[in-house]
């Protein structure tokens, strides 16, 4: 039952993104809606219903589905791990990668048929009380040096479109960098518990696995 548990964790997890952070989920071009949120919830349907493996091979007590709830559970907690450690490593390329991507969503600012992106800068902006990507002047690049959102402004709703000194000057990715920065530790403390419940699976499956095994042997 322990990968069940996480499994049902990580679903939590998910559809409390879709919920709370879905109003976002429109800034990346490149990624499919509340794609984060989907990979998560994803994560934890695969898990469950590995758990459930593991669940039956203990009830039937066949070794053969408790060997393979290992061998899958092994193969997910390896996937996990060699993900962690690749996101690590190209950390930097990645917030190369974002910034250009949220610059392209800039060239979609108030187009129609984006009502979306649109609604997702204007609450990033005023939320974080910041302006475009990297500079308020990203704006001037896709919109011809005419001004920025009213997004930016440091009064919400007023015309400073013009007015350099009535806007918000800090980077909208960084300020949100820093955000999630803050609030990295809840999840870490949530992937370790994921950890210790996968382990905990892993260690109970084998147990039961070989006590099995060892019982078919005495009574042969």
């Amino acid at each position: 039952r322990p990968p069940q548990l996480g499994g049902c964790g990580a679903l939590g997890v998910g559809l409390w993104l879709a919920l709370s952070q879905g109003r976002f989920s429109a800034l990346s071009l490149s990624l499919p809606s509340l794609g984060v949120a989907g990979l998560v919830m994803a994560a934890g349907a695969v898990v469950m219903a590995v758990g459930f493996l593991g669940c039956l091979g203990a009830a039937t007590e066949q070794r053969c589905l408790l060997l393979t709830f290992f061998v899958v559970l092994l193969t997910i907690v390896l996937l996990e791990l060699s993900g962690g450690l690749a996101f690590y490593a190209c950390r930097g390329q990645f917030d190369r990668y974002a910034q250009e991507d949220l610059k392209s969503g800039l060239r979609r600012y108030g187009a129609p048929g984006e009502p979306a992106l649109t609604q997702a800068w204007d609450t990033v902006q005023t939320e974080f009380r910041c302006c475009g990507v990297q500079n308020y002047t990203d704006w001037f690049e896709v919109r011809n040096g005419t001004g920025v959102p009213e997004s930016c402004c440091l009064e919400h709703g007023a015309a400073c479109s013009g007015l350099d000194a009535a806007w918000w000057k800090e980077p909208c990715y960084e300020k949100v960098k820093s955000w999630v920065g803050e609030n990295v530790w809840a999840m870490g403390i949530f992937a370790a518990c994921i950890a210790v419940i996968q382990v905990l699976g892993l260690i109970s499956s084998m147990l039961m696995y070989c006590q099995v095994l060892k019982v078919e042997k005495y009574y042969h």
